[in-house]
């Protein structure tokens, strides 16, 4: 076998190293492996032994480092706190750029720091401080009192600032004096009723290659690895905007749905517009980002098991008999299902965790009382026209019965004011290569997205 048209496309994961092997003349994923995660020891273990598990059953020889690409949501992931000015605005923003950048938001400060907030901020002991506030030409005060509030903390999390962009020297001039590391951005929120979440998005990147690899141990990997190049989440999105888009001489998708179930956590990605999509609606609040992805850290269908079918005995749509039973079989994070009752049990910890990370992630309507009369409010995205879900994440991929799981996405007759797709294709990303797809598409874009299609299974 050619070593050199292969690619080694690692995810460093919380649960599990993942590895998928592509050929890229054959365009064709070709092995995929995974490992139980060993970053609390050394995180190169385990990315040895998925490497060599590949080795045994496809034959190649020692590949080359360049060859191989990671991504990382080990040690907790990227953990970042946002500091804004309104919380409906500037903070929210932020949220916004975080959560597509990868991060997984623990913390949201709005108006003044506090002395309390700094002594909260210090317990949380955050990656990543996003810095923001004031659109462009406006208010700049708040921003320069957070800034040097935030230069007197201990924990020496750099900070990237996306606010107004006229407050940057000053801001500089804060926190260099401070030795604290720092990254600018252009603003989030330029403008009210304006969101730019792209910079930033690149800005989180750039310190999570720089610094949170290396705080969090997973520079290690670098001893075998090429580099580990973004967040986990930061690559399936970028590998749902490619599969939506297409490329020059390769259609893609069309507006579409990834939901991607773990065992910390359950993120869903939708890469549409979002508008209302009947007349006299009108959307309230901040406007949506086209690729959007919203992360639940209580829908994790290992570390949240009791979360989940608490859920389930409210919605009784199960017998609640077999929850203790659950609990006990799922008891160790890494516990794979290993016969009929466990995969069943699986699937009713994913099917509850898809059906609820769904519901926070589309949009809803209502309806209110207005000057002239009561008019139809759309709070979120309007999902209901997009015609395509992508399932993928481990409790998918081995599930039985994917569809049966999935469709718990899609439009519910008892919640008609969640905007969930109505008539949508439902597809498994069989190989897990979605995280993969993220990765290779930096530099081998229409590849990618042909392996990709070629990766998605229809569903019944």
């Amino acid at each position: 076998m050619e070593e050199e048209n292969l690619r080694f496309l690692i995810d460093l994961g919380s649960t599990f190293t993942k590895l998928v092997v592509v050929d890229l003349d054959r365009e064709e994923v070709i092995k995929r492996c995974q490992a139980p995660s060993t970053v609390d020891r050394d995180i190169t273990i385990g990315l040895r032994q998925v490497l060599a598990e590949a080795q045994k059953e496809i034959g190649f020889k020692d590949p080359l480092k360049e060859s191989l690409l990671a991504c990382s949501s080990a040690a907790g992931g990227l953990r970042m706190i946002t500091v804004g000015l309104v919380p409906s605005l500037s903070c929210e923003a932020g949220v916004r750029a975080a959560l597509g950048a990868g991060a997984k938001v623990v913390g949201t400060f709005s108006y003044e720091l506090s002395t309390f907030d700094l002594v909260e901020i210090e317990k949380i002991s955050p990656d990543i401080i996003l810095l923001i506030g004031g659109t462009d030409g406006g208010n700049k005060q708040n921003i320069l009192y957070n800034a040097r509030m935030l230069a007197d903390l201990t924990h020496p999390a750099p900070v990237a600032v996306a606010g107004n962009k006229d407050a940057r020297d000053e801001i500089r001039a804060i926190l260099d004096s401070s030795g604290r590391s720092i990254v600018f951005a252009e603003n989030v929120m330029p403008e009210i009723g304006t969101l730019q979440v792209g910079s930033c998005r690149e800005a989180i990147r750039q310190i999570f290659i720089s610094h949170i690899t290396k705080a969090k141990g997973i520079d290690r990997a670098k001893e075998i690895v090429s580099d580990v190049i973004m967040p986990t989440p930061a690559a399936v999105l970028s590998a749902a905007e490619l599969l939506a888009e297409g490329v020059e001489g390769e259609g893609g998708l069309g507006e579409l749905i990834v939901v991607d179930v773990g065992g910390a956590t359950t993120d869903v990605h939708s890469i549409a517009r979002g508008y209302p999509t009947h007349s006299g609606v009108v959307h309230k609040g901040l406007p949506e980002p086209y690729a959007k992805r919203t992360v639940e850290g209580d829908l994790g269908v290992r570390h949240n098991i009791d979360t989940l079918l608490e859920i389930a005995r409210l919605k009784g749509s199960w017998d609640h008999s077999l929850f203790d039973e659950i609990r006990s079989r799922f008891s160790s994070p890494s516990k794979l299902p290993e016969n009929d009752l466990e995969f069943e049990f699986d699937g009713i910890l994913a099917s509850v965790a898809v059906d609820i990370a769904g519901e926070r992630h589309c949009g809803k309507i209502k309806v209110v009382d207005g000057s002239f009369g009561e008019i139809t409010v759309q709070e979120g995205k309007d999902l209901s026209e997009v015609k395509c879900v992508v399932g993928t994440g481990g409790p998918l991929i081995f599930s039985k019965d994917p569809a049966k799981i999935l469709q718990n996405l899609l439009f519910q007759s008892d919640s008609p004011h969640v905007l969930r797709p109505r008539r949508a294709m439902l597809y498994m990303d069989k190989f897990y290569s979605l995280y993969a797809m993220g990765l290779l598409s930096q530099s081998e874009p229409g590849k990618a997205l042909r392996i990709m299609k070629k990766a998605l299974a229809p569903l019944s």
